[in-house]
């Protein structure tokens, strides 16, 4: 049991009587030690259930000239709004590209009192606008609380397309970004101030950018950040074209950088088989030194170690073969794994092939060999009764039946995937990034995206669809929307770090 203050202590029996299940939750998180998250990893895995989730949803690329929005839906079994999206926060803006969603505070402020966790960074992947929004008000009603304009990250930074934002046990807080404000690809990093969200400067050094930016996770113990490369802004914006790989505008590394320093010190070419690197994902044990990273292109996932030597090294530990198809844009459908997690305990490792259409779930207990112990189709390009066939998997796999909620036949895949504290429900929403959704599932801009959950075993493995749920982003007020990233307001898996 975590131990709490005395001030703190005695606020919390005060108020036990009387808080709702989700004001405990939210007091728990951000007062268990009088700072926000979690004193650890195992400590979080105790946390109550979640009850509201965070999504941005996206019109851009659908055809309606309406902003993106922040979307609060209610996934409390025992509410009569179970189900339902229950807020909309507007932006002020057109074609933002609202992506993914950081903490101006996380469990890595655990011992400050003075931190809360009670605002969200909501950057704008195409508009590099940030924007920073109010939940600690009233968590189930957000507001705007500031804006950054992109000139801001432009003239004091040199970048744009601002993608993952971690909060830092400073007190600031770091978004990487994927590209200068031409659209090349600059794989640098922005501070902001967390009291005032002013742009300070770049984290890195100048001149030491990587060639491509995307994600980011670091771990202060072994003195280390690692990010990884999606590709040029430029040249993803509409769409996939393969040609650009050839051509360079993709990345295929993990750069290594000193913390302390914030020196670059390593590039980890991961090759044609890692090509694309995407969600970066240490394990959650603050000392441990090795985590993992899903490689879109080849469906392969490496792990990155610490060697003897200090210095930094990856191995693939996973691969999901092509499939050889007839009615696609190539011979070959790779599965295109997309996210990727951990579970706080470190014992399952889950990701999304996005183009494939499933979710698995891996034992990696034994780091160097992932165990396969769940799996289930919930959509994607190779549904037996679509125009695609294929003729040869190397996986034995039957062509997998449409997957159909509540009468509802879900267009798209899986793709964003978030994970409850105890491990025992997995949420994934459809939605990758708008223009590539236009190119590989037209059907999914026309009848919007949708938000699953997926019953998980925790002692053996195992996934299971519940079938009683779904939130249906087709059936919008202002029209089908495209929802992504998924956010608890006590923190999750994939935002907090601890120290």
């Amino acid at each position: 049991m975590a131990v709490r203050s005395s001030s703190c202590a005695a606020a919390w029996k005060r108020t036990q009587r009387d808080l709702t299940t989700f004001d405990l939750w939210y007091f728990s998180a951000s007062c268990s030690g009088c700072g926000p998250g979690y004193r650890s990893p195992l400590d979080a895995m105790k946390g109550p259930r979640e009850e509201i989730i965070y999504l941005p949803c996206i019109y851009r690329n659908t055809g309606i000239l309406k902003p993106d929005y922040l979307a609060t839906v209610d996934v409390n079994p025992k509410s009569p709004t179970y189900c339902q999206v229950i807020h909309r926060l507007p932006m002020p803006n057109l074609r933002d590209e609202l992506h993914h969603s950081g903490w101006n505070a996380c469990s890595s402020c655990f011992d400050d009192a003075s931190k809360k966790r009670n605002f969200l960074i909501l950057p704008s992947l195409v508009s590099s606008r940030i924007y920073v929004v109010d939940v600690g008000t009233n968590p189930r009603a957000p507001k705007i609380y500031k804006m950054v304009e992109p000139i801001e990250l432009y003239w004091k930074c040199g970048l744009a397309n601002p993608h993952t934002s971690h909060c830092l046990g400073s007190g600031q807080i770091m978004i990487s970004c994927m590209g200068d404000p031409s659209g090349n690809a600059k794989g640098g990093f922005v501070l902001l101030d967390g009291e005032t969200f002013e742009v300070i400067s770049n984290w890195e050094h100048q001149g030491e950018a990587a060639p491509f930016g995307y994600d980011f996770w670091y771990q202060p113990r072994h003195n280390v950040m690692i990010s990884t490369e999606w590709g040029a802004p430029k040249a993803l914006v509409n769409g996939f074209n393969p040609a650009h790989v050839q051509e360079g505008l993709y990345g295929s590394a993990l750069n290594i950088w000193d913390w302390t320093t914030h020196k670059k010190l390593q590039r980890l070419d991961l090759g044609e088989e890692g090509a694309i690197p995407l969600e970066v994902r240490f394990l959650h044990e603050p000392s441990a030194a090795e985590g993992y990273v899903g490689c879109a292109l080849n469906s392969t996932v490496f792990r990155f170690y610490k060697t003897a030597e200090g210095d930094w090294a990856a191995e693939k530990v996973i691969s999901i073969p092509s499939k050889k198809v007839e009615g696609w844009m190539l011979p070959e459908m790779p599965g295109l794994i997309t996210d990727i997690l951990i579970s706080l305990d470190d014992r399952y490792l889950y990701f999304s092939n996005w183009l494939h259409g499933d979710i698995r779930q891996y034992d990696i207990t034994d780091r160097r060999n992932p165990r396969l112990v769940g799996q289930v189709f919930l959509g994607g390009s190779i549904v037996r009764d679509g125009p695609i066939k294929v003729l040869e998997d190397p996986e034995n796999q039957e062509q997998p039946r449409p997957c159909i909620i509540k009468g509802k036949r879900i267009a798209g895949s899986p793709q964003m995937l978030q994970l409850s504290l105890d491990g025992r429900r997995l949420y994934t929403t459809t939605s990758l990034y708008s223009g590539w959704d236009k190119q590989f599932y037209p059907d999914m801009i026309r009848e919007g995206s949708v938000m699953m959950q997926i019953n998980v075993d925790t002692v053996d493995g195992g996934l299971a669809l519940n079938e009683d749920f779904l939130v249906d982003f087709g059936k919008e007020p202002d029209g089908p929307v495209l929802a992504h990233e998924l956010r608890y307001p006590g923190g999750d898996c994939t935002s907090d770090i601890w120290l």
